[in-house]
């Protein structure tokens, strides 16, 4: 089985060549403490036995300029594709998104909040970002959402309103699984069980909820099988905002699915990339 990472992030060494301009003017913590460059990921990736990843945009380092996640995935085309960010409201973002695309970019994503914002869905429901999404089901571009459980009712209009486009939700859309079975406090992500286009990424923060207090990895990952099925569920390790080595959150992804069969560990491991990426098949 071949393991791909959709969750990386990569920073470059060279501020005079890709210089730093982050998204609401703050920049990231981890991006300054854990920078990681391609050549570093690669080697990483090699450490860890990851044969291939999608790799995401840092808004909060780079803002809308996906120069060097561009750049660095095409140095390793064999390895990486690059998913980036643009401004959903720009007038001219039908025209950006075509000249990102047509330089490499094989997804987007959009960062309502997270390391440095609140989170704020308005942008997801504003009217003047359609054309974008309508621009992503004419080249066939999958998007991430990073946001929590607050933009999940934005997130059903979209997927309701361009099903042809597969949506990627960051880090589960961050759950609230502390009370443990039957999960009543995540019901929202639940209910976007009949939204075929809706597809969950699994990352280490949700690795290390379900160990804590009612939660269990058994308990958690079993009700989001069954609700989802292992087509729709992807895993992301998030290196290096999320510390540890590629290798050690591998094992612990690893370990928190073993309660799953080896058919669908398959599929979110790897399979289910392959599907939203067709370029990593």
């Amino acid at each position: 089985m071949d393991i791909i990472d959709i969750h990386p992030h990569i920073i470059s060494d060279d501020e005079k060549r890709y210089p730093p301009a982050p998204l609401f003017g703050k920049r990231s913590d981890w991006s300054q403490e854990r920078p990681n460059t391609v050549e570093a990921l690669i080697q990483a990736m090699d450490e860890a036995g990851v044969a291939k990843a999608a790799v995401v945009h840092s808004s909060t380092t780079y803002g809308f300029d996906n120069s060097y996640v561009v750049d660095g995935c095409n140095r390793y085309k064999d390895r990486l594709i690059a998913v980036g960010s643009v401004d959903m409201l720009a007038d001219d973002v039908q025209t950006v998104i075509k000249n990102w695309a047509g330089k490499g970019l094989a997804g987007l994503r959009i960062f309502t909040g997270g390391s440095t914002k609140d989170f704020d869905p308005s942008e997801l429901d504003n009217p003047r970002s359609f054309k974008a999404w309508e621009m992503l089901a004419e080249l066939k571009l999958p998007m991430c959402i990073q946001t929590g459980p607050v933009g999940l009712p934005q997130v059903r209009m979209l997927a309701e309103k361009f099903p042809t486009v597969n949506i990627i939700l960051d880090h589960l859309a961050r759950p609230d699984v502390l009370d443990g079975p039957p999960y009543a406090n995540a019901a929202g992500l639940f209910e976007l069980r009949d939204l075929p286009n809706v597809y969950m990424k699994l990352t280490p923060r949700i690795f290390g909820d379900v160990k804590k207090e009612k939660a269990s990895a058994e308990t958690f990952f079993t009700r989001v099988v069954e609700t989802f099925g292992a087509q729709r569920l992807a895993w992301g390790s998030n290196f290096p905002t999320s510390t540890g080595t590629l290798s050690e959150i591998l094992a612990t992804a690893e370990q928190g699915l073993a309660c799953l069969s080896d058919e669908d560990r398959e599929w979110v491991f790897g399979k289910t990339a392959q599907k939203l990426y067709p370029a990593l098949s």
